[in-house]
């Protein structure tokens, strides 16, 4: 894979946008996060490390859309790797980004947890990229995210941290492994599949 070659296709996925997107969401997440006075009062960090991490996610979503979408399919190179190297950099320059926007505290909601979100909101919009389309991408997550940050606080019980991973605090275990698992398996069918074309039928 030739540096050219890299860079035909960031151009052709318009990398470059998506980068300065990623760069205003991590500065409007810093600025909210002074605006809500976090650093006081941890639980005031969760509508940060929960809707930053979307915006992010949907940033990255809509950059894995494919305009020669039959060019894709038929190229004699494989463009499972262009695919890998594209949301891994785009997965880590969100996760480098958004945690300088709660430093400190780590145990609660700190960086810890924003990179969590940042993964798991990423591997959701990958998969709903493969399944749905690129510009459909944010859809799934976005729903998901409202749902849980509108209702998780009113429900109890040993279930709620596995599927309301998003707000819970950086040191529980069980919303990391359902958010890595939904990188891994949302991150797969991606690089595997690539974005569904738009209007296409299984």
């Amino acid at each position: 894979m030739t540096t050219s070659g890299l860079l035909l296709y960031a151009r052709s996925r318009t990398v470059p946008r998506s980068v300065a997107a990623l760069a205003a969401t991590a500065a409007l997440a810093v600025w909210a996060a002074h605006g809500l006075d976090a650093y006081l009062d941890p639980e005031r960090r969760v509508p940060v490390i929960a809707l930053a991490p979307l915006f992010a996610a949907s940033v990255i979503g809509t950059s894995l859309y494919a305009a020669s979408w039959e060019l894709d399919r038929t190229a004699v190179h494989p463009w499972w790797r262009r695919r890998l190297i594209h949301l891994l950099a785009l997965t880590a320059l969100a996760a480098a980004l958004l945690p300088w926007a709660v430093l400190g505290h780590p145990s609660f909601f700190g960086p810890s947890a924003m990179i969590r979100n940042t993964l798991g909101c990423t591997g959701l919009t990958a998969a709903a990229a493969a399944l749905l389309g690129a510009r459909l991408s944010w859809l799934p997550v976005f729903g998901y995210v409202s749902a849980v940050y509108l209702g998780a606080s009113a429900l109890r019980g040993n279930s709620v941290p596995l599927w309301a991973w998003l707000v819970q605090p950086a040191a529980e275990g069980g919303a990391w492994l359902v958010a890595l698992v939904a990188f891994g398996v949302g991150g797969a069918l991606y690089v595997l599949r690539g974005a569904r074309a738009e209007g296409a039928r299984d």
